[in-house]
């Protein structure tokens, strides 16, 4: 078929015509559909655009009959009509939008994904369907390999912790890439797998801790919390006491939650400070990375058992005091003693009290600051009942 839609007649022997006797028949594959004859001429014309894609040969049939009787002059001629293909199709990618992921620190050329497209033009003529893969953006990140459409890295040692995601934008253009050629393209989103390449690190070098020296045994004392740049496994720590004077009195378990040592209260204690040095390690630990390492830090944890103000006790429970009962005003009627479980062997002598009329006096200058309260226990009772 020629370009303007003219297909050059069938051969007839040569006939006389002259008389207009004789009219040409069309028939096959898409005859008075796609394809018409001149009656008269013989000439085949399409009557509308031909879609290689859409069917690329027809078979027809031509003959010629006698316009009167309808009876044929001579046998049909067969013909088969091949659409040539030119570049009318884009290439077309499997999806409009790829998701894929490689691990972070991968060296150059690691795999990431191929992408195709494919081109509806005919791959045997011409160039038409030559498709030649490209990358628009994510340069200088990745490349992609021209003919095949495989996606690589392009950078060695790439790190999740300062970059995660990555979108890459891959065209294919047919006609082997030439000038001229049709394109189209899809979007590849990629994800830096995590590994374990950041150790796990304190922020601070000391922690300062309190528990009341009435906590018991089993009661936490509080949390200290190492970071780690790192996700899921690869984040996962254990808290360890290493050495200290505390060793014996505090322990510390790791909490899998929020990965935070939780230090808790393991015997009485007996002193007011105690000073722990606790380690964090990993607990996956990938053997290609250890030079990055240590892969564990360590912290000092200082402990300050705090006092619980414990009123004063007294030396007695009860005490009994005799006077004579002519004993002038002001006399001096018996001395309590009591000790305050805060200090250590302080006997208090803090008040007196007149016996006749319950006041009650101060025996030495008292500090606020040492202690804010003091209870005291005051027993009445009748004279008559206790011999002179």
């Amino acid at each position: 078929m020629n370009k303007t839609g003219h297909i050059f007649p069938p051969q007839f022997k040569d006939m006389d015509t002259e008389d207009g006797s004789v009219k040409y028949v069309l028939t096959g594959d898409g005859a008075g559909t796609v394809f018409e004859i001149d009656e008269n001429s013989g000439d085949i014309h399409a009557i509308r655009r031909l879609d290689r894609e859409e069917k690329a040969l027809y078979t027809l049939s031509a003959k010629a009959v006698n316009k009167s009787s309808g009876q044929d002059l001579e046998r049909a001629s067969e013909f088969i009509i091949k659409i040539h293909d030119i570049n009318d199709n884009e290439p077309k990618f499997a999806k409009d939008t790829y998701v894929a992921s490689v691990s972070e620190m991968s060296s150059v050329g690691a795999f990431v994904l191929r992408v195709t497209a494919s081109d509806a033009d005919d791959e045997a003529y011409g160039n038409s369907a030559r498709l030649v893969y490209s990358i628009l953006q994510g340069q200088p990140y990745f490349s992609v390999e021209p003919e095949t459409g495989v996606i690589r890295t392009a950078l060695p040692n790439m790190i999740r912790e300062n970059r995660e995601n990555y979108q890459v934008v891959i065209q294919a253009k047919d006609m082997a890439g030439q000038m001229g050629g049709l394109s189209g393209t899809t979007t590849v989103n990629i994800t830096l797998q995590d590994v374990n390449n950041s150790p796990p690190r304190f922020p601070h070098s000391t922690y300062h801790l309190s528990t009341p020296e009435s906590a018991g045994i089993g009661s936490p004392v509080g949390r200290i919390n190492a970071y780690d740049a790192d996700v899921g496994e690869n984040a996962e720590m254990w808290y360890t006491i290493l050495d200290g004077d505390g060793q014996d009195v505090f322990n510390i378990i790791t909490d899998s939650t929020s990965q935070e040592g939780v230090i808790t209260q393991l015997d009485y204690e007996s002193k007011r400070l105690y000073s722990l040095r606790v380690q964090v390690t990993n607990t996956h630990i990938d053997r290609r990375f250890e030079l990055l390492g240590p892969f564990s830090d360590t912290a000092i944890v200082r402990i300050t058992v705090t006092d619980v103000d414990e009123p004063p006790v007294f030396s007695r429970t009860l005490y009994i005091f005799e006077v004579d009962e002519d004993t002038p005003a002001g006399s001096s009627v018996g001395t309590v003693s009591a000790r305050d479980p805060d200090t250590i062997n302080h006997l208090v002598k803090l008040f007196s009290i007149d016996s006749n009329n319950g006041t009650i006096s101060t025996l030495q200058a008292l500090d606020r600051e040492s202690s804010k309260w003091h209870n005291i226990s005051v027993l009445a009772t009748e004279l008559s009942k206790f011999a002179l």
